[in-house]
């Protein structure tokens, strides 16, 4: 069972029961992306997905400034206590900001395809720089066309691609479209954001999951997060590209849930 709630300034999600555990979308989606993903999960954990200001029924609320730190604030206001957050690629990046501003809202951290940098830059691999601007210049002409090429991208090396397109794009689509603001402002966010000074003071015990087939988070530049953020988990999943929770869903679900128990037994213990 599903349930709404809309008591604070985010509209926010709810299925199953257990241990609470938050989901944060990407860049140019909503919680829409996971909706094929939460049955693997509702049966263990009770599962709360929050739409980014600017995106699905969020897309009314947008901030300025437009920024990790602004978008960061939000999230902390809704999150149940002690709770596993997980975000996805730019929700991930906002999802480390949470975890420095307020670890004592947080159990565990988990971030899925994503980095304290996206952009490429002298000895770190990440996105193009002139793919990013591309995206920006497409942006202005057409927002469907430029989400597609965003999604073929993330898709790309992935067995099922094909399929993964169509579940995320069919997904996303039962949500209001975004503001354009947003997505403007959320594109700055992948090529400025820097965290790389800050994530070594991330206290609340961490997973960081990848797709070793992704081509916007390169399994290249790994070793560079493992060595600003040591004390992290990290898992590789040898088939997957930048949606595995799309592409290997179990695979996924088995990896959350291990990390989870470990979190919930260290703090009982």
């Amino acid at each position: 069972m599903e349930s709404l709630h809309t008591n604070g300034e985010l509209v926010t999600r709810t299925h199953g029961t257990g241990v609470d555990v938050v989901f944060l979308h990407g860049w140019g989606m909503n919680s829409g992306a996971f909706a094929s993903f939460i049955p693997y999960l509702s049966d263990n954990f009770r599962v709360t997905t929050i739409d980014l200001p600017g995106f699905g029924e969020n897309a009314q609320i947008v901030p300025s400034p437009y920024t990790v730190d602004t978008l960061a604030q939000y999230i902390v206001n809704e999150l149940p206590d002690q709770c596993v957050l997980v975000g996805w690629s730019l929700g991930g990046l906002i999802a480390q900001k949470v975890a420095l501003l307020a670890p004592e809202k947080l159990t565990g951290l988990v971030t899925i395809a994503s980095t304290p940098r996206f952009i490429a830059g002298p000895c770190w691999p990440g996105i193009a720089a002139d793919l990013l601007s591309m995206f920006e210049t497409q942006l202005e002409k057409n927002y469907q066309k430029t989400l597609e090429r965003f999604l073929a991208i993330q898709a790309m090396g992935s067995k099922t691609a094909k399929q993964d397109i169509k579940a995320i794009r069919e997904q996303i689509t039962q949500f209001p479209d975004p503001a354009e603001e947003a997505l403007k402002k959320g594109l700055r966010i992948l090529s400025s954001e820097d965290m790389r000074q800050d994530v070594g003071r991330i206290t609340t015990p961490t997973l960081r999951l990848y797709g070793r087939l992704d081509s916007l988070v390169p399994t290249s530049g790994i070793d560079r997060i493992c060595e600003l953020h040591p004390q992290a988990d990290t898992v590789v999943l040898p088939h997957a590209s930048h949606a595995p929770f799309i592409s290997h869903p179990q695979q996924t679900a088995d990896i959350l849930f291990r990390f989870a128990a470990g979190v919930y037994q260290q703090k009982a213990s």
